[in-house]
């Protein structure tokens, strides 16, 4: 059973899991809870099939810096690695 981390970690099995597969704590904890509410599924698409500004509009979301300068290619990488 995983151990309970409190109310702002909604999925506390997933947040270990991906803490042990070596995820920083916020990014556990971001996937872990959009798990949990449902949001972590881009209508099926693959990033490389989504439009610069839906790539754009998460990389926002997420907090990587230097997005306005990015080509699609950028942003994708730059999603996939944060």
């Amino acid at each position: 059973m995983a151990k309970d981390h409190g109310p702002q970690i909604k999925d506390d099995k997933l947040y270990e899991d991906l803490r042990r597969q070596g995820e920083s704590k916020e990014k556990a904890a971001r996937i872990a809870n959009a798990k949990a509410a449902g949001t972590i599924d881009h209508k099926g698409k693959t990033l490389d099939d989504r439009s610069k500004d839906a790539l754009y509009d998460e990389a926002q979301e997420i907090g990587i810096e230097g997005r306005s300068d990015m080509t699609k290619d950028e942003l994708i990488k730059a999603i996939r690695s944060h």
